[in-house]
């Protein structure tokens, strides 16, 4: 194996120092270079997350030799925002017992007795999390130079337009000012020749065909545009290659004189500040939260996005006019200042809607500093004019670690949050926690599990036959039926797509494909007794592969409703067929030696 010359931060769940000491050897004597700390109960795993610097990388828990249960310790490191990847080990491992971590979350699992199953598995899966992290940096360096390149061009003193196909896909503040335009949308899918005078329409025309066929574009075009209001003036255009959201388009610049400095910065100034509350506009905002993203993912930890929304506006509106809408908004948002403090970030992001980036807040004081601030809201009187107000809002938020670290499902998590904080009643404050959320969906699932082996036991679900019609019209051959299964529920049938999903993860699908095939047995002795001639076409999953006793039951179920073997047709999708050959070849074969038939499907 070759030298790793990375160090690796090891931890070990493992009630025994001897058992962990042979880890670190195996791992030392491979080469791999770790850093190791041990935890043998729930205390010292916190410790081990307890400093940023020292958070494991790999953890590596020994199912036979420790109390602690890798949902507790998964809890633990996704409560920490930690991406670390979590290792089962024993020297000896059936199947039940890995598919067990799989499901409780473990990424891998090796034989503590074999030296180069454990060295592989932890190169194999440090590589795999160094990928994942890089990956992360990645996409948040791509958003961030997508950012400054956005940044940029609206910054830019000179008009640059980005053309595809003739049309429109981007332009800058300063290209839309030059032709009289508000907003990008007034020219969003406009064609670049619109903003030519007439006079030379028909050359620029000629020159954008030339460019659809892959001719180089010329450096620089002189020609007479022409402004939304119809006035025309001379420009100087230059052309570039560039790229817009994947797509070759065409990059416009006109050369113009460089506006004053000193109105430039003040309107750089003006563009992040929001001027009704002075916080930063949403523009800014949404920049800062890609920023702390980007931190996140570079393992920056104890972050969190809060978004604020005041309860029943309007009707507070209506108190007080919505000429005096300003001037709440703007104590709502001076009441809201004096709650940061140094390296918070706050802005208005919507009509009245405000959001705070908090940083150097664990869980709990993000919590608490959410609770501080509703009740300042709840405790404050507004003053507009004559009128006094009190209000209430209503707060949502995110905790931001590394899993997270994307901001568009950081804002959807945060509105998320705060729908449900208005939809308990308002004054309320509701923080989503990404491993708490992880727990109810593991609780949801057990519930299905749970629902799943009730039908099993009790007949809980649900045969349908779908008729299979020959469009050529063949004859003979009797009645074609495909089966089609569902699950009896509290509020009526459930389709399979809720249940067989978590029944595939969790083995339970064989038990399933039994239950099917022994009905569909016994509906077809029935028809057939009634004198109708009926083939089932049955859909079979890969689990059920690996049971070598299958067709041996199908031939003793056939055989006890005095069946023929020609009336199933078992068949499984091509896609799973050709990850599973050599099982479905073999089947294949035992189900000739009954006289049932396999087909593919899909």
């Amino acid at each position: 194996m070759t030298k790793s010359t990375t160090l690796i931060k090891l931890l070990l769940v493992d009630d025994s120092v001897e058992s962990a000491e042979q880890i670190i050897s195996i791992l030392r004597n491979g080469g791999i270079a770790v850093r190791p700390a041990r935890a043998s109960n729930e205390a010292e795993l916190e410790e081990a997350f307890g400093q940023p610097s020292h958070a494991p990388d790999l953890i590596v828990v020994s199912l036979d030799r420790t109390s602690m249960t890798i949902p507790q310790i998964r809890e633990i490191s996704e409560r920490r925002g930690r991406d670390s990847t979590l290792i089962v080990t024993a020297a000896q491992l059936n199947d039940a017992a890995v598919v067990k971590s799989f499901q409780d979350g473990a990424r891998a699992a090796m034989l503590r007795t074999s030296h180069e199953h454990v060295q592989i598995i932890v190169k194999r899966e440090y590589e795999a999390l160094a990928m994942r992290r890089s990956v992360r940096r990645l996409e948040a360096s791509l958003r961030e130079s997508e950012r400054r390149a956005d940044a940029l061009l609206d910054s830019s003193r000179d008009p640059i337009a980005f053309v595809h196909e003739g049309m429109h896909v981007r332009a800058n503040k300063a290209y839309l000012d030059m032709f009289g335009y508000e907003t990008f949308e007034d020219i969003e899918g406009v064609s670049i020749l619109d903003m030519i005078a007439a006079p030379d329409a028909d050359d620029f025309k000629s020159l954008l065909k030339r460019l659809s066929k892959g001719e180089k574009p010329p450096q620089r075009l002189n020609l007479k545009a022409q402004r939304a209001d119809g006035s025309t003036f001379d420009a100087a255009m230059e052309f570039a290659e560039a790229s817009f959201e994947g797509e070759p388009c065409q990059q416009i610049t006109f050369r113009l004189q460089a506006s004053d400095p000193d109105l430039h910065e003040k309107l750089d100034e003006l563009r992040a500040k929001d001027l009704v509350t002075d916080l930063f506009n949403r523009t800014h905002m949404l920049t800062q939260i890609d920023n702390a993203c980007g931190l996140a993912a570079n393992g920056t930890l104890d972050q969190a996005l809060l978004l604020v929304e005041p309860d029943g506006f309007r009707a507070v509106l209506d108190s007080i006019g919505i000429g005096s809408a300003d001037l709440l908004l703007g104590d709502m948002a001076t009441l809201l200042r004096k709650s940061l403090r140094e390296g918070d970030i706050a802005g208005r992001v919507g009509d009245h809607l405000f959001a705070i980036l908090l940083h150097k807040r664990d869980a709990a004081a993000t919590n608490q500093f959410a609770e501080t601030l509703r009740s300042a809201f709840a405790e404050h009187i507004f003053e507009i004019g004559k009128k006094s107000v009190s209000l209430t809002a209503s707060i949502g938020g995110a905790l931001l670690g590394e899993r997270n670290a994307n901001a568009t499902g950081l804002m959807d998590d945060a509105a998320t949050a705060l729908r449900q904080a208005q939809g308990d009643g308002g004054n309320r404050a509701q923080i989503h926690d990404p491993a708490a959320q992880d727990k109810a969906a593991v609780a949801r699932a057990q519930q299905w599990l749970k629902a799943i082996d009730d039908a099993l036991a009790n007949d809980g679900f649900v045969l349908y036959h779908q008729p299979i019609i020959a469009l050529h019209g063949a004859e003979g051959g009797g009645d074609f039926y495909e089966i089609l299964l569902r699950m009896n529920g509290p509020n009526g049938e459930i389709l399979p797509g809720h249940f067989l999903p978590i029944a595939e993860r969790s083995g339970r699908m064989p038990a399933i494909d039994r239950w099917v095939i022994a009905k569909a047995i016994r509906a077809i002795a029935e028809r057939e007794r009634a004198g109708n001639r009926t083939t089932f076409f049955i859909k079979l999953t890969p689990q059920s592969l690996e049971d070598q006793t299958l067709v041996a039951w199908i031939a003793q179920q056939l055989k006890s409703e005095r069946q023929r073997g020609d009336s199933l047709v078992f068949e499984m999708p091509e896609s799973k067929v050709v990850t599973s050959l050599k099982q479905v070849h073999a089947f294949a074969r035992a189900l000739e030696q009954i006289h049932c038939n396999f087909a593919l499907e899909q």
